[in-house]
Parts: structure tokens; sequence; C-alpha cells
């Protein structure tokens, strides 16, 4: 598929996971949109998503249980306006789901119907730190589900263009008045390598979280913080970006370093165990198996290191197969084809990054500091995760803060113009750059990050990355200025800065909080505060690299 140059959109969403293909389905009806995918649509977090929805469907739970969870989990940082917003409204996303007809699991074992069906009728799994049975889920491929119907209602729809193989360099925003406001993006071809200006009315980042900042990770390889560092560079402020969410199970196999092992499976009674099989997570937490994710994740991570194991071991087997293999048939055919029967043998488990709870500063209804720009799940920090994120908000948000970022955009289409001309991307560099540079510089970033920003940190550890991470950004940048650039290079280009911000907010917290844990300072402040950073104030991680205007 080819792009003109004049290409213009009314709204172009940058990313095509739940949250952008939610966003385009609720505004195509009254604007043209055009969704960006650097990959193929089915490479995003979405996809491969294993638990599910969280929201209160059952008569034995309450909506204030389910804020209360939430903010339990957050550690003292999460903002109860978002929370109610998005706990309330999270029923009513999970019927447009299925109106859509997304195959959720029912009480009765089949999948519901699509084109409508009884919420009533819908499986409820529990997860860590849930205090009842909320998480909505088609098996254990609830991403898979969610994100293959809507790309199907996508394609349906005449108002919407979904582009593949196209990579969001940089946003093109103008001064207005005091302030700023979003025109487009710059938009590299893959295939050409050519980069083209592609005008909108709005723009909306929905790039998924920057996982991909450390070296073993549950998330795809397009997690690179793409809509954060653009955000950042086109002068948004970021908060909260030092709590990153490492999810405790993740398979330990050499074929298989990012297949997750889904909460839920702890939900329906599967035991964590060290090698010799005794139980350990009773000693960290009353709650066993089913505490929040950053408690499990220590405490996997500290009897690894005592014992000098690679893993641990989660084991299932004592539930009846045919259970584990109706509840888990994802995880039960991977495992089977790397050679472990889940229904009699244990599975190995490691901690591995999987969510990025801060991101682009938004309000409810998903506006950030410039004008016309939006951000939407996992790429915007809205003060509904706080310093750890429970199970299955995600999705949640994911729509929740889609459906009221749609809202906002139809009540400002009519007023709303395109800006006028958009300066030309700088051409005239060299035709390909140094491969061995970029991808040594890759692995340096990840074990620089896995080994000094994981899960467990100190004021030593944290100054030796930010040197370590200075160096890496100013031979990137000069290899970015220098050369034609390719998807790699821009994703390097972004994950290096996000790696800084994230560096920047963990040494700015003097305490441990949630998912950000510092052995020089291991007790909580009396007072929690987020971390807000902005570029004015920190433009030297920018090393003059700002987004063209």
């Amino acid at each position: 598929m080819t792009l003109s140059s004049a290409c213009k959109f009314d709204i172009l969403i940058i990313g095509s996971g739940a949250a952008g293909l939610t966003l385009a389905l609720r505004s195509a009806g009254f604007a043209s949109v055009g969704v960006l995918s650097k990959a193929s649509l089915e490479q995003g977090a979405t996809f491969y998503a294993q638990g599910g929805i969280a929201a209160v469907l059952d008569e034995g739970d309450s909506l204030e249980s389910h804020i209360e969870d939430t903010i339990t989990v957050g550690a003292g940082l999460c903002h109860r306006g978002m929370v109610e917003h998005v706990v309330n409204n999270s029923a009513g996303a999970v019927r447009w789901l299925l109106e859509q007809g997304v195959p959720f699991s029912t009480r009765s074992g089949a999948g519901a119907s699509g084109g409508g069906g009884d919420l009533s009728s819908l499986h409820l799994a529990q997860e860590g730190a849930h205090s009842h049975r909320r998480i909505i889920h088609a098996t254990d491929a609830t991403g898979k589900a969610v994100f293959q119907t809507l790309r199907q209602r996508a394609r349906e729809h005449a108002g919407i263009r979904l582009m593949e193989g196209w990579t969001a360099v940089d946003l093109i925003t103008q001064d207005v008045g005091a302030g700023r406001r979003c025109a487009g993006a710059f938009v590299l071809d893959d295939a050409s390598r050519r980069v083209f200006a592609v005008e909108a009315k709005f723009v909306v980042l929905a790039t998924g979280g920057a996982s991909k900042a450390y070296l073993y990770t549950t998330n795809p390889d397009s997690a690179s913080g793409d809509g954060i560092a653009m955000a950042w560079r086109a002068g948004c402020r970021v908060a909260n970006m030092e709590f990153n969410q490492f999810h405790p199970t993740c398979l330990y196999h050499p074929h298989a370093r990012s297949f997750l092992i889904t909460e839920a499976m702890r939900g329906e009674g599967a035991w964590l165990e060290l090698p010799g099989g005794e139980r350990f997570m009773e000693r960290f937490d009353s709650r066993g198996e089913l505490a929040s994710r950053d408690i499990v994740a220590r405490a996997i991570d500290h009897e690894t290191k005592r014992l000098g194991e690679d893993c641990v071991y989660l084991n299932i087997s004592h539930q009846p197969a045919e259970l584990v293999r109706e509840r888990f048939p994802t995880i039960h055919r991977r495992c089977l084809e790397l050679g472990i029967d889940i229904t009699r043998e244990r599975i190995p488990v490691v901690p591995a990054a999987h969510y990025t709870c801060g991101g682009v500063m938004i309000n409810r209804h998903g506006e950030t500091d410039i004008e016309n720009l939006y951000a939407v799940g996992e790429t915007s920090f809205s003060g509904l995760h706080g310093a750890n994120r429970i199970a299955s908000n995600s999705l949640s948000e994911c729509f929740v803060i889609a459906f009221s970022a749609a809202e906002s955009i139809a009540r400002k289409f009519a007023g709303t113009g395109f800006a006028g001309h958009c300066p030309a991307w700088p051409e005239g560099r060299a035709e390909s750059g140094d491969d061995i540079l970029v991808s040594h510089n890759w692995d340096e970033l990840r074990r620089c990050m896995w080994d000094f920003v994981g899960i467990v940190r100190s004021d030593s550890r944290l100054k030796r990355a930010e040197r370590r991470l200075e160096l890496l950004r100013g031979e990137i940048h000069d290899h970015f200025r220098s050369h034609r650039i390719s998807r790699d290079l821009v994703e390097l280009r972004n994950l290096a800065l996000v790696a800084g911000l994230i560096v920047r907010s963990a040494a700015a917290r003097k305490e441990s909080r949630g998912l950000h844990y510092n052995l020089d300072h291991p007790e909580p402040a009396p007072e929690a505060c987020d971390t807000v950073i902005a570029p004015r104030e920190h433009g030297d991680l920018l090393r003059g690299d700002q987004a063209l205007s």
C-alpha cells in the first residue's frame, strides 16, 4: 500500500491494539480515521493478553469493592476519581464488546454469541489481589479474542483505514498562542524507508508500553515506548515512569522466553514451589499465591537469588486434568509443544517485565498537555494504576478511556480544522547505518536496565544506569541524525529516551512503594506523591532531539 505525501485524516491513531481499535470504531461514524501499525496488526500487546477484563458483574460483588481493591494494590498513588470512572464504566465496556461479537467464556462453557449476550451468563475468573471473581475472559486467550473481533469490525467499516508497515517517527506540532497543538505525524514507510508527513485534526497515541527496555519481557517487540518518547519530544509531561510491573510467572524455557503464564492459573489454585517442592509464598504474604504482583515477583526474585536457582515452579497438576485443559487451552498446548504436560508436571517460571504503569499524563478524556493530542492505554498515565496495577484493570482502562476520548473528539470536531502546511522531513542522509552498532546498543541498553533498574534497585545501581544510558543516547542521537532511518533505529532512539525517563523517575523516588523497591530507601514515605517530570526541566534527555514543528 502506498501513502500519498498529501495524506490526511480527521483522526490519526498511532497503534492498533485494544485502545486504538476501540477509539477508531467509536469515532468512525463522524470522522475519517487512519490506524497506524508499524508491523502486522497482531504484533501489539493486546493479541497476547491472556487474563481478561476486570468488571463488576456478580451480585455478590460491588463497585466499591473493585475500587478499594484497585486502590489498595496501587499503594496510595491511585487517583480515586479516575479509579471510580473506570470501574463504574467497565461493565458498559464489556456489554459493548459483546455487541461487537467477542466470544467470552460463559458459565456453561460455551462462548457468548456475537451481537449481544447476557452479562450474567459470563464466566468470572479470579486473579491476584481481587477480593471477588470479576475477570471476564475468553478461556486463556482474551486479548486474541478481543483483538480479532475489533480488527474485523474495523476492516468492515468504510470510515477506517488500517495501515500496516508504517512507523510513526515524530509528532508534528504548531505553536498556538501560549500553547501548542498537534497537527499530524511524520511516518516512515518501512519498505522504502521514506518519511511522509500525515496531517490530522486529532492524533491519538495508542502505542502501548516500554517493557522492551528490559532484557526479559512478556511483551512483543513492538513495546518500545514510542508514544511516550514522541509525546515527550513534543513537550508533554510524563508521570510515574519508575513503576514497571514485572509479571511473576513468565515461562522459563530457551525456546519461549516471552510466553506468559496467566495469573488466572493461580486464581484456579496453582501453587508456586521451590525446586524441592516446598511452597513459599505464605512466608511473604498471607494471601499466598494471590498476593499482588509486586509481592509475588519480589518473592520469586528473593528465592531464586537465595538458592542460586534460575527459576521456581508453578504447579497446577493437583487440579483435575480436564479442568486444566478446558480453562487453559493455550498454555496447555504451548507447554506440550515444549515437552511439559501441565496436567502432570510443574511449569518453570521467572518474573519478566510486563507493564508500564507510568506514561504520558492525561485526564479522564485522554487529553494530554498538547491541544488535539490524545493518549490511551498503556502509553498513558491516567492515575488508575498508582504504584502497582491490579490484574486485568489494563484492558478495562483501554476501553473506558477510549470511549471518553472519542466523546471528547466528537465535541470538538465541528470547530476543528486542519492546521495547514506541514514541514518536510529532512532527507539527504547516508543510505544505511551501522547495523552492528544498532544491535550492540540494543543489547547494552536492555541488559543495563535489567541489571540496574529491575525488580530490586539501589541508588548506586541507578547512578550507574544513568551514566551508561547517557553515553548510549549520545551515540544513538548521532547515528539517527547522520543516517537514513529504519524502524529498528526509530525504536532504539525511543527506548533509549524512555529508559532515561525511567531512571530519572526512579532516582527521584526516595522510598519503596509498590513496584519500586530501593534497598537504600526500603520504607514508604509518609506521604504518597506522583513523580511528574517535564521536558523543560529535563531537557538534557533530549540531547537537542526535539520533534520537528
